[in-house]
């Protein structure tokens, strides 16, 4: 077997063993619309809080999946999940509307295969997100009638992984995540014709169009830290993900209202399982951390993917541009050893996050701006709550775009145990 079919494999493994099924709504950007949809560059939820960083710092009581080299961190089994929900004002700039959704968010676990030196997990998440509904209203040229374009699409694609973390030298970390992809994206765009007074003309149409992908992908990374005091440590960090052609099989018809979505009924098939991949550009992060020990840490972060150089299922390339993220986190300890009061055991997280996305329309760039907080608090000796808030805003409403401001609520928790890999003293 080849080793891609064997990570294939592996992947659908993980995902059978992880969960057997999962139904969530999720609620993505109106611009997820464009392209592939909305990238997930947050991480999990502990990454969340902190403005989304995780390449050059991480905990051991939380699974790593951001940098994989920051997996050598977890000496104890981890077990982690969570649920999101998120809330979205849509503004047009003459109308208002607002939606929402969640569902589980990801599942996680790590274990060391040898504590401190080798470290292995696995994990089910989402890489990118589509869910919109849209209304669009223009004139017909050199008529009196009006087009209705109802544009809705669901959907994204999942991820099952593997990870490794290997210690290679004192203080230095490399890592290696390795994805099946999976996941369908339906998209539809129904037409309707009216006169003056709003009576439909000729017959409503629809295009609908599925993509299924199935394939694999990676992400490597590096941790390096550098000793600053007695309990200061500097981390530095790097990622590197490859995803490239991304195979899967396409479906797309245009018929009446209704009757897309079936190839056996009347209409335009225009590709009926055909094969084929999109191209998605590789995505590079870097951080620096500076960490004072069970008591605090700073971060600054950055990613890039240079969405220029997309290509979708039909081999067209899109009026993108290139992804830009940084990120400054911030969290606190106030006494990790005050084991009579939870909440001052407690971690605590801010952050503010400015993203460029990749979509650019009518000559404009649509930037995410959004303040985070977060915390975990323990329940245990070992185990954590977690939780993580962000605000923000996505787009403009100037040059007749969209303007989003939203909020967004993930809930999630932590089970470690250090009693797996010892073994026992007397039976």
């Amino acid at each position: 077997m080849s080793s891609k079919n064997w990570l294939k494999s592996v992947g659908a493994l993980c995902a059978l063993l992880l969960i057997t099924e999962v139904s969530a709504q999720t609620s993505s950007s109106t611009y997820s619309a464009l392209g592939i949809g909305e990238f997930n560059y947050s991480g999990l939820t502990q990454n969340q809080g902190m403005a989304g960083s995780g390449i050059s710092y991480a905990t051991g009581w939380h699974a790593n999946n951001v940098n994989p080299a920051l997996t050598t961190r977890n000496t104890i089994f981890n077990f982690q999940a969570a649920l999101n929900y998120k809330k979205i004002n849509v503004d047009n700039g003459t109308e208002t509307s607002k939606v929402d959704g969640g569902g589980l968010s990801y599942i996680a676990l790590s274990f060391p295969v040898k504590s401190g030196k080798f470290t292995s997990g696995m994990g089910l998440g989402q890489i990118t997100s589509v869910n919109y509904r849209l209304r669009i209203e223009s004139e017909v040229t050199n008529s009196d009638l009006k087009a209705n374009n109802f544009l809705r699409g669901d959907g994204g694609i999942s991820e099952a992984y593997l990870n490794f973390g290997y210690l290679l030298a004192k203080n230095l970390s490399i890592g290696f995540h390795g994805s099946y992809l999976f996941g369908s994206t339906i998209r539809s765009n129904q037409l309707l014709i009216s006169d003056e007074e709003g009576v439909t003309i000729g017959s409503p149409s629809e295009y609908y169009e599925r993509l299924t992908v199935s394939d694999v992908g990676f992400k490597t990374g590096i941790h390096y830290m550098v000793k600053a005091s007695d309990k200061g440590n500097i981390h530095f960090g790097a990622i590197y993900q490859k995803l490239g052609n991304v195979n899967g099989t396409g479906f797309a018809k245009l018929a009446g209202i209704g009757q897309a979505s079936d190839p056996e009924s009347d209409g335009d098939l225009i590709a009926n399982d055909v094969k084929g991949s999109i191209y998605i550009p590789d995505r590079f992060g870097f951080g620096l951390t500076y960490e004072k020990m069970n008591k605090f840490a700073l971060g600054l972060e950055g990613q890039f993917q240079d969405f220029t150089q997309y290509e979708n299922f039909f081999g067209e390339q899109l009026d993108l541009q290139a992804s830009r993220k940084v990120g400054l986190g911030f969290q606190i300890v106030p006494d990790y050893l005050n084991f009579d009061n939870l909440l001052l055991r407690g971690t605590y997280r801010f952050g503010i996050e400015w993203m460029q996305t990749p979509y650019y329309l009518n000559q404009t760039n649509i930037d995410d701006i959004g303040f985070t907080l977060g915390a975990s608090i323990p329940v245990n000796q070992l185990s954590l709550i977690n939780m993580a808030f962000k605000a923000g805003r996505r787009g403009t409403l100037d040059n007749g775009l969209i303007k989003e401001n939203y909020v967004n609520f993930t809930l999630g928790f932590s089970l470690n145990d250090n009693s797996w890999f010892y073994k026992r003293v007397f039976e």
